[in-house]
């Protein structure tokens, strides 16, 4: 007897996989010393949360996004049908349009939420300064959030690009693991220069290690795929990436200073 498992589980269950499949490869790949943006001393000393915190954080936030995903879909509001999802050259626009709405909506999203935690001292003080206190970023720490601000940003963020783009259970899928994995890689304090993230997007674990820093706690903002919004606004932090004297990378940003 077969088992079937709908694409709507599949939707809601994928991105937490891809989420600890992906972040645990760079763990499972070693120190990469030769790839590391910030040393592990500087790791150990400007880290203010245990890893063991982290995971908990991570695995509290996933547990509320499954739930309002589920919720979401299962209502079938906003969503279109799976049929929608054939192979035909016309679904397959339709999906690719689906796709950009919501990389718009989150991207939009985000950056305003992301950038407003940073504005409202009292927001920033006992919610979003959670997340700061990763300042040297590593790629299983990227949901580590308050619960709060995970159910706020990401977990209403994704149910609204969801409802405004109408995908399907299939491509809603396809995007919330690429959001995934943009975000851990995003986080994961590594450079990679032949790496497509790297080396092709502005938006990538060097503009938001620098966000993560002292001196880029008002830059940076966007997350996770473009670099509209801080461009547009001023916000936008340019950096560049150079080899470390005896090994790694290291960060060269126009602000090297506490605003």
């Amino acid at each position: 007897m077969a088992f079937g498992v709908s694409e709507e589980v599949l939707g809601i269950f994928t991105p937490t996989v891809v989420y600890w499949l992906y972040s645990g490869i760079y763990v499972l790949m070693g120190p990469m010393e030769k790839h590391r943006l910030f040393t592990k001393e500087e790791e150990e000393a400007k880290n203010l949360v245990s890893k063991k915190e982290v995971v908990l954080g991570v695995l509290v936030e996933q547990a509320t996004q499954i739930v309002t995903l589920a919720l979401v879909a299962f209502s079938g509001v906003g969503t279109t049908s799976s049929a929608a999802d054939q192979t035909s050259i016309s679904a397959l626009l339709a999906a690719g349009w689906q796709l950009l709405i919501a990389l718009l909506v989150m991207d939009a999203w985000q950056y305003w939420g992301h950038r407003y935690f940073h504005l409202n001292k009292f927001m920033y003080k006992h919610i979003h300064a959670r997340h700061h206190r990763l300042i040297v970023p590593y790629a299983y720490g990227a949901l580590y959030n308050h619960p709060l601000e995970s159910f706020l940003l990401n977990t209403l963020g994704g149910a609204v690009a969801l409802v405004l783009s109408g995908m399907s259970p299939r491509t809603s899928m396809i995007f919330f693991v690429l959001s995934t994995v943009k975000n851990v890689d995003d986080h994961c304090g590594l450079w990679f220069p032949g790496h497509p993230f790297h080396k092709y997007l502005l938006n990538n674990s060097a503009f938001h290690a620098v966000h993560h820093q002292l001196y880029g706690n008002k830059y940076n903002f966007s997350t996770p795929f473009l670099v509209v919004w801080d461009k547009l606004l001023g916000t936008y932090l340019p950096c560049t990436v150079e080899e470390r004297k005896g090994g790694g990378y290291e960060i060269r940003a126009p602000v090297m200073k506490d605003d």
